[in-house]
């Protein structure tokens, strides 16, 4: 239980103070700082959730999978598409499977 804490928490680090408020703004394509393209933005951000998900778990491939998933979630957000909650839900949940899955894996 103590990796689903750590994940949850790395996961509010990550995405509050971490992102700041030009990744904030900079990764919605809706509306992008001009002259920043919203996908490195927003790759970056999710580089940092992936890259704090492969560090907790050990697990590199779960670190891909949450810079994929972060990226999806992020960009349907920012589109419009989920709600500012429903973001997070899914954030929340995938950790929650990740966590399934190292527990699986022991």
């Amino acid at each position: 239980m103590m990796l689903l804490l750590l994940l949850l928490a790395v996961h509010a680090l990550c995405d509050y103070p971490l992102q700041g408020d030009f990744l904030s703004r900079a990764k919605n394509r809706a509306n992008p700082i001009p002259g920043v393209p919203w996908y490195q933005a927003l790759g970056a951000h999710a580089l940092i959730h992936g890259g704090a998900v492969a560090l907790l778990t050990g697990i590199w491939w779960l670190g891909v999978l949450e810079v994929a998933a972060h990226f999806a979630i992020d960009d349907a957000k920012c589109r419009g598409r989920l709600t500012f909650n429903q973001d997070q839900v899914l954030h929340v949940l995938c950790k929650v499977i990740w966590f399934a899955v190292v527990w699986c894996m022991a």
